[in-house]
């Protein structure tokens, strides 16, 4: 069976293990971004930037697959759109003019372009209104890749977590968290792993659909969250404060989000709540 090539535009921290995935399973993965030197030896690497087009001259020939997980370089509008709009459009054009053809693209999105914040319900079918600088320019990298010549699945991936990742377990230890006072408010996660998992299984389908939602079962309310988290750290539980109503009124975050279409895609979640996840964080910190 010939072997299947691979890019990981924007080889990161998802892409990496995402790379790291592919080769045990016998994929020929090349690594793209500015400086690899930091990739393991087992993705080829592939120096080059987004954001310009020259350095995209170059890419691997005979590409089957190529999955776009870059990451913004800062919290501005302009930093998302190069990442977003500017890197998704130079990649498109390198891949056409250099007459390739990948038989599908999978771009990683995230859950931030519903606009949907009063622990709502979400899921592929809801409508879709960002009303932040980063909700726009993810749906425009979106919308980029479904007019493409190409195939074309996203992932809107939540919160994501995992080794490394340690902020909330940072801010229970300290004692700087806070548990929002009144009605629950929702965040969505997925550790790190099963994101992998998922884009994994998705790019191994014949066929797929053009959006899914890469969540985990239960979409965890954040005082429950920081109340385990400190109970599991034998540490004070966080303490309660009230939100101010201008900050509620920013707020991107607090819908539900469901996963039902990939499950139905045949994905087995690892760690399907926070609980299972930041276990194995915690285990293996402890080991």
């Amino acid at each position: 069976m010939p072997t299947t090539h691979v890019l990981i535009a924007g080889c990161g921290y998802l892409g990496t293990a995402l790379g790291l995935r592919l080769v045990a399973d016998g994929y020929t993965v090349w690594g793209l971004r500015r400086d690899p030197q930091g990739l393991p030896p087992a993705l080829h690497p592939v120096a080059a930037d987004l954001q310009d087009p020259a350095s995209l001259r170059a890419l691997p020939r005979g590409l089957d697959l190529v999955v776009y997980t870059a990451g913004a370089h800062g919290r501005s509008d302009d930093a998302y759109r190069a990442a977003y709009v500017d890197g998704v459009h130079n990649l498109l054009e390198a891949l056409q003019q250099q007459r390739q053809h990948p038989r599908r693209l999978v771009f990683t999105s995230s859950t931030g372009v519903y606009a949907q914040c009063h622990g709502e319900w979400i899921d592929e079918t809801s409508p879709v209104e960002p009303n932040t600088f980063a909700g726009r320019r993810l749906l425009e990298g979106e919308q980029l890749l479904h007019a493409s010549p190409f195939a074309a699945t996203v992932v809107r991936l939540a919160g994501l977590y995992g080794p490394g990742r340690t902020r909330l377990i940072d801010q229970v230890r300290q004692g700087t968290a806070v548990c929002p006072a009144g009605e629950p408010v929702y965040l969505n996660l997925i550790h790190r792993d099963d994101a992998v998992g998922a884009l994994y299984r998705l790019m191994r389908l014949a066929h797929t659909a053009p959006l899914y939602l890469g969540v985990d079962h239960h979409p965890a309310d954040q005082g429950s969250l920081l109340r385990w988290l400190a109970a599991y750290l034998q540490v004070p539980s966080p303490p309660l404060e009230a939100i101010p109503n201008s900050i509620k009124a920013q707020r991107r975050s607090n819908k539900r989000c469901r996963n039902t279409r990939l499950v139905a895609a045949g994905y087995a979640f690892r760690y399907p709540s926070f609980r299972q996840g930041y276990t194995a964080i915690l285990t293996a910190a402890e080991a």
